[in-house]
Order: structure tokens, then sequence, then C-alpha cells
């Protein structure tokens, strides 16, 4: 997979933005990573991307700032065969929903519904814990089968047909998701060492 990686490097990586936040060390990720990312939250600016990524930690009603232009510009991106990663609250905004604010739909790229972490655990989930491979992927190319991430949660996706990896706090919860291109990592890939960079170092490979 060496070629892919170097296949994008200086690709323009678009970040969404809908003031979910602080994006500083996603983006020194992604450039060390190889890509020239930049944020926006206008949905025109997407046309000019070679991939998609959208972040966010906190509340499913923050997605809510994402309007209808910029979710029918990521479906476009999607449309036209550019990768689209999702990081934290940004997987499980590729679900159809989440309990933690109910009747506000997600983007329907994946099916199921994101719940809250169940079982006797401390919620919030901070910390680092281990995935586990259930299948390849290419975003975990030259990942360990169990590697350690860092995750900060209280909300998660269900194990469905799109889970590529899966963390257990409490019960089981999708880590990794893919769909065609369209792929989602729970834990922040921006700080969970060299095992996080090259998933986005694999992720800028596929532009």
């Amino acid at each position: 997979m060496s070629g892919a990686r170097d296949s994008g490097r200086g690709a323009r990586v678009a970040v969404v933005d809908y003031r979910a936040g602080n994006l500083t060390s996603l983006l020194k990720g992604l450039t060390a990573a190889g890509a020239q990312p930049f944020v926006t939250s206008e949905a025109g600016a997407l046309a000019g991307a070679d991939a998609v990524v959208v972040p966010g930690v906190g509340n499913f009603a923050a997605t809510t700032a994402i309007d209808a232009a910029m979710r029918d510009a990521i479906a476009g991106a999607v449309a036209t065969d550019r990768p689209l990663l999702g990081i934290c609250l940004g997987l499980q905004f590729l679900f159809d929903e989440s309990e933690e604010a109910p009747g506000l739909r997600g983007l329907g790229l994946l099916d199921g519904r994101c719940a809250l972490l169940r079982g006797d655990v401390k919620v919030p989930h901070v910390g680092w814990n281990t995935m586990e491979r259930r299948r390849d992927s290419p975003l975990l190319d030259a990942v360990p089968a169990t590697a350690y991430v860092y995750y900060t949660h209280s909300y998660a996706a269900p194990i469905t047909a799109g889970t590529v990896a899966s963390t257990t706090y409490g019960s089981p919860f999708a880590a990794v998701v893919e769909s065609s291109r369209v792929f989602g990592v729970q834990f922040h890939p921006e700080k969970s060492g060299e095992d996080g960079m090259r998933i986005l170092r694999n992720f800028v490979g596929l532009c």
C-alpha cells in the first residue's frame, strides 16, 4: 500500500467545520500524513476537495449546524468516489440517527442507531483502549490487529455489517466502519500515536 499512500500526497482534504471541537491537532495530523487540509463551512468548497473529513466531539445535536447544502455536498463527494472519513461524532453522523438527539437524522450512509455506552463502566469513555480487527480494510493497512487508540465519547455506533473493527467498553461497539469509500473511526487518530498516524496516512493515500 505504500504506492497508494504516495498517490495521495498533496491531496486537498476538506475538513467540515460545524463548531464541534478544536481542529488544530487534526489539521496537524493530516498535514503530517501528506495532505493539504483546509477547514470549511461552505458547501461549495467541497467541489475542489479530493477527500472529506467530518470530525467532531460533543452532542449529536451539534450536527444541526451541518445544513442541507453541506449534507448534499458531502453526499455528492461520496457519489463521485471521493473518500469520506467521519471521526468520533463524525462517525456517528454517518449513521441514520442517535438516541442522544431523538428525531435528528444523520447522513444515513450506514444503517443503524447510535446509543449510549452501556454496562458497568464510567461514562464518558475517555482514554486508551484496544480495537479488535474484524475484517480487512484499506484504512487499517499495516495497523496491528489489536491496536491501542484514544477515545473520548459517551455514545457509539452498533456492530453492523459495516463494522471493520470493534472495541469493548461495557459492551462492544463499532470502532472502525467502512462502506465502499465511506469510512469512520470512533477514536481520535490524530491523538492515537503511530497507529493513528498510519490510519490518517492510509486515508490520504485513498485519494
